[in-house]
Formats: C-alpha cells, structure tokens, sequence
C-alpha cells in the first residue's frame, strides 16, 4: 500500500476512478490520510441505489448537501443519482444537480423512484440545467417532472433519454427537442396510464440518427408525428390497444429499424422506412401493402413468429415488397411467447426476392409443428440461391429432433450447395 500511497496524485485519482461507486472510492480515504480527500477530485460521481434503506438514505443526503460544495474537481463529467423521492426531498436534489452544473457537467443521469400511491412527481430539475452549454448526455427515469423554460438552449446536447417521466403540458417535450440543435440519440418511453401525456407526440429533429419510441398499452395519445431525415436507426414499440394516427415523414438514410406495433396501421409506417437496409418486425397487422412501397435496400429480415400467428401469408406480403433480400431469419423476440401459427396457404406465387437472391434461411425456437415445416418447406423447395439453413429447435417441441431433422433433410431444395444446420 505504501508503494501505492507514493504515487502522483493525479495516479491516484485515475485508480479510483475504475472504482464501480463513488460510495466505494470514499471508503478508500480510510486507508491512510494520504487516501483522505483523493476522492473529492473524482471528475465522474455516482451515488444511491434503488432499494437504498432509509437510513442509508438519510446519510447520503447528509453527505451530500455537506461535501458536494466541497468538491475540488473543476470538473465533473458526469453525475448520476438513483434515488427515492419519498426519502430524499426535491429541494435537495435540485441543489446538488445546479451544483454538479456548475462544474462544466457533460453528463446527468438521475432515477427517481416512488413507492407512494399515488407516486408523486416533484420538479426536482434547477432552470440552469435547460441552458447548461456544456451538457452532452441527459437522462432521466421515473417519478420526475419535465417542466421546460421558454429560454432553453441545450447547445451540446447529443443523447437524450425520457423514460416514464412526466411532461408538464403537450409541449413540454418538443420545446425542449426544438432547442437541441446537435441531438443524435432520443429515446422516449411514455408511462402506462398517464393521463397527463394526452395529446400529440412530435419529434421534429433535422440532427437526429437515432430514435426510439416505446407506447405502453392504454397510453392516452391522440397520436404520433415523426420528422427526422437524417435518422439510421428506428426502433418503434407500439403496444397502445387506444386508436391513434401516426405521421412520419421519409427517413431516407435509414439503415437499421425495429418494428413492435400490435394495432397501429402499418402503411404508414412502411412508407417512411423503404430505405432500410435491416428490418426486425413483430406485428399482426401486415395488411396488403401498397404497390408503391418497396423496400429497394433491405437486405436483412428478422420476423417474430408473433407476425405468423393470423396467417403465414402476412410474411410473403412483406416479401413481395423486398427486392435484395439475402438473409431471413423468424425467431420469438424478447418476452415473447412460444404458439402456434394459425394456418399457411401456400402461396401462387414465389416472391422474386427468395427465387433470386435469398442466401441465409434461419428459424428459432422452431416446434416442427405442420405449419412451420411446411413453411420452411416452401423456402428450401424455392430459394435457389440459398447457402445456409439453420434450424434451432425450441426446447418446448412436442416433436422429437431426429424426426424434425429427418423430415427437413427428405424435403426438396433448389439449392444445391445449401448446408441444413439443425441444433
């Protein structure tokens, strides 16, 4: 330890900083006086946790309305609280973030959490926190109050998180995105069952590449509007059962997009992203598309079994709009829950995407259900180009995997170079 004790101070100070908490690196002064007062120059704070106990509670807001003002960095990149609201007081929190402000802060992240029913969401935000220039990064979670100043100006402002805050009026949210000029990374997940969010959601960014919307089931919007030109990836988690419109304008440098819709129109959607090169869908609401949308660049599909569920029919549709698809894979995605399709017509018709330039077949959690292998069936039988087939099967299968693999293997392939990988 001595030897260590001897290093430069700013050594030191670079040691600590690896440390997984800031409660961690004060335990260091302890050691020896030397460790005594490293910890204050930590350019990057961390402090509480979720089930902090009240007591633990208690001594860090003591803590930290004592040494904050005391700390010697003059410069603090980051500054993260996970805290409960109901513990600690709003007063408090709104001192320590204008604190951390002050210190050419780059990057906010605090999570509020309320046990209270029902949750109280205090403004524990200071109005210096909407015009700090040097302010990078800026997350937000849970019982917080999103109250914007008419004088925001976030000039360095490059990710953005929102998730189940609380917005103060319908356009707390797009006075604030209008007043980043240089965002690149949002994501907004709405509360379930906040009646305060009703109206209309916009995000109107010219800066923006990255988007990522979550709508909770019995989310009370009237509906959706999405302008960002310059976005590459979409992720869209729309489980809202209430009716709502969605208007979203041309993404044309899109390269990655995530689709969860379970009732929105998906036209709409499907019109604005026709230059994705990646797609991952889960949706029972494919309809017939429209002949004017093609998707010219999608190389990559990824389809949840969940979109099979009506009809198989639903996923040639979708491929009929592709034109250079080279790689299709159907899978549960996340939570998701293994069941059956409901039937498979065969089709007609072959899409020219699987006869022409389809190379990579996947399929997860697959059960050797009749409706599955016939539709995987129907890819080896037409995809001329194919170079692989994989075949995971799910550990749920009423069907034993030597019969699974010997039925694909007997089936018919225009491909004669393609490899059955079965597991």
């Amino acid at each position: 330890m001595d030897r260590i004790s001897n290093l430069p101070d700013e050594l030191l100070v670079r040691i600590l900083s690896f440390v997984p908490t800031t409660k961690v690196a004060v335990s260091t002064s302890i050691l020896s006086k030397r460790w005594e007062d490293l910890w204050m120059w930590l350019p990057k704070l961390d402090y509480g946790r979720k089930d902090c106990p009240v007591s633990e509670c208690e001594r860090l807001r003591s803590f930290l309305d004592s040494k904050l003002p005391l700390h010697r960095s003059p410069i603090i990149e980051s500054f993260r609280l996970e805290l409960s609201n109901s513990i600690i007081k709003p007063e408090n929190i709104n001192t320590w973030v204008a604190t951390a402000l002050s210190r050419s802060l780059s990057e906010l992240d605090i999570s509020l959490h309320d046990d209270t029913d029902p949750p109280k969401f205090p403004n524990i935000l200071p109005s210096d926190l909407f015009t700090c220039k040097s302010l990078a990064i800026l997350k937000l979670a849970g019982e917080i109050l999103l109250d914007v100043p008419g004088g925001v100006s976030l000039p360095s402002l490059k990710t953005l998180k929102l998730q189940s805050v609380r917005y103060f009026n319908e356009e707390t949210l797009q006075r604030l995105l209008s007043n980043c000029p240089v965002l690149e990374d949002l994501v907004v997940d709405l509360r379930e069952f906040d009646e305060e969010s009703a109206g209309k959601l916009t995000v109107a960014v010219p800066s923006l590449q990255s988007l990522s919307i979550y709508l909770f089931y019995y989310q009370d919007l009237d509906g959706f509007v999405i302008e960002t030109p310059a976005l590459k990836y979409f992720k869209l988690m729309d489980h809202n059962i209430i009716g709502h419109y969605v208007l979203i304008e041309k993404m044309p440098d899109l390269i990655e997009a995530y689709l969860e819709v379970t009732f929105t129109d998906l036209k709409s959607i499907f019109g604005a992203i026709t230059s994705v090169k990646r797609l991952s869908i889960c949706s029972e609401a494919i309809k017939k598309l429209d002949d004017d949308v093609v998707f010219n660049q999608l190389e990559h599909l990824e389809v949840c079994i969940c979109t099979l569920f009506a009809s198989a029919d639903q996923l040639i549709e979708l491929l009929k709009a592709t034109s250079k698809l080279k790689s299709l894979g159907i899978s549960f995605f996340d939570q998701h829950t293994p069941s059956g399709m409901v039937c498979w017509n065969q089709p007609t018709t072959v899409p020219e995407c699987i006869l022409s330039n389809l190379q990579s077949f996947s399929w997860s959690k697959y059960r050797g259900e009749p409706e599955e292998r016939d539709v995987v069936v129907y890819f080896l039988k037409h995809a001329r180009h194919l170079e692989t087939a994989t075949i995971k099967s799910s550990e749920s299968s009423r069907v034993a995997k030597s019969e699974m693999l010997k039925e694909l293997e007997l089936s018919p392939r225009a491909s004669a170079t393609c490899q059955l990988m079965f597991d």
